[in-house]
Parts: C-alpha cells; sequence; structure tokens
C-alpha cells in the first residue's frame, strides 16, 4: 500500500463527501400517523368478508380460499345452518370458523380470486402492529364486514373493468346472483 492509502485520507474524504451530498438533500422520510403516503389503486391489505345486499354473509365455507393460499394462512371450520338463522348466511354451509393467521400471510390475492362468491376480498387498508403474536390471528370478528350499508367497505377498486364487464353476462352460471342484484 501507498503511504496515502496507509492514512485513509481518500477514503475518509470520500466518505464525507456523500455524507454532505446527502446531508442537503429532501428527506424521504413519512412521518406515517400525520402523513399517509399514497398507495397504489392495486394495493392489498388488510382482509374483509363481504356480506351480500340483505346483510347475510356470502362465504360458504368451501374451502378453496384456504387451498390457494401459498402460505397456508386461512383456516376454517363448516358447519350446518340451523332453523331461523336464513337471514345470517347465505348457503346452508357456512364458515362458523374463519381465520387469517396475518404473520403468515404474504398478500398475494390468491384467496380472493379462488371464492366463487366473491366473499373475501383485500382492502387498502394497513394491518396494525402488535406486539403479542396472538393479535394476528384475524377470526370472523375482525373480518366480516358489519351489517349496516352505511359501514360497508367498498371494494370496487379491486374489481378491474374487465371483471366488472364479464360479471354483466347472466347466461353464466356463477353471474346468475351478481346480475340480480343489479336489477334490484
Amino acid at each position: 500500500m501507498t503511504f496515502k492509502e496507509r492514512i485513509y485520507l481518500p477514503a475518509i474524504l470520500g466518505g464525507l463527501r456523500i455524507t454532505l451530498r446527502h446531508f442537503f438533500k429532501k428527506k424521504v422520510t413519512v412521518c406515517y400517523p400525520e402523513q399517509i403516503r399514497p398507495f397504489a389503486p392495486v394495493y392489498r391489505g388488510y382482509h374483509v368478508l363481504k356480506r351480500d345486499e340483505n346483510g347475510a354473509e356470502r362465504c360458504t365455507a368451501c374451502g378453496l380460499c384456504a387451498v390457494a393460499c401459498p402460505a397456508e394462512a386461512i383456516t376454517m371450520v363448516a358447519s350446518e345452518r340451523k332453523k331461523g338463522e336464513e337471514a345470517l348466511y347465505r348457503e346452508e354451509k357456512y364458515a362458523s370458523v374463519y381465520e387469517i393467521n396475518m404473520l403468515r400471510c404474504i398478500f398475494c390475492g390468491l384467496c380472493e380470486e379462488a371464492c366463487p362468491k366473491e366473499a373475501i376480498f383485500l382492502t387498502d387498508r394497513i394491518v396494525k402492529a402488535d406486539y403479542k403474536r396472538n393479535e394476528f390471528i384475524y377470526g370472523k370478528d375482525k373480518l366480516v364486514e358489519p351489517i349496516e350499508k352505511d359501514k360497508r367497505i367498498d371494494v370496487s377498486v379491486r374489481q378491474t373493468p374487465a371483471v366488472l364487464e364479464f360479471k354483466k353476462h347472466s347466461e353464466y352460471a356463477h353471474n346468475k346472483v351478481y346480475t340480480k342484484s343489479l336489477k334490484a
């Protein structure tokens, strides 16, 4: 090594130059609760289990979302609907237990693509931070949207124009319920 390299002066001056260059640049840090950065329209965040227009849960506990989940974050227990619960659940079978482990979830959106009843969606809300692992097991108490229509969560931004156009065709069996709700 040369004398100049041994005293590390060029390395120290290079480091100071980089530090001074960044010292006078505009900061990119966002102070989160006060400022919220804009999200992309396709951002996938907090999950929601949707209700139909009558307030009944759409999920029929078919298990396709759990099978499609690559992280195996979704678990459910299916139960039969009892007499008098017709207003609560759409079909004869429903998910009595529906849990998503948010620590395992990779927010890929495959669960909402696999759902034939359009029961589960990923919203644009951020999953809250916590210090306890148990708080990240989201059950139906956190996932199912409220019955009141004014408190429902809008997921229309998650559906592309091509998907909405496809749903208008009532000749497809899985679109019959959707087109009836559009006419009502």
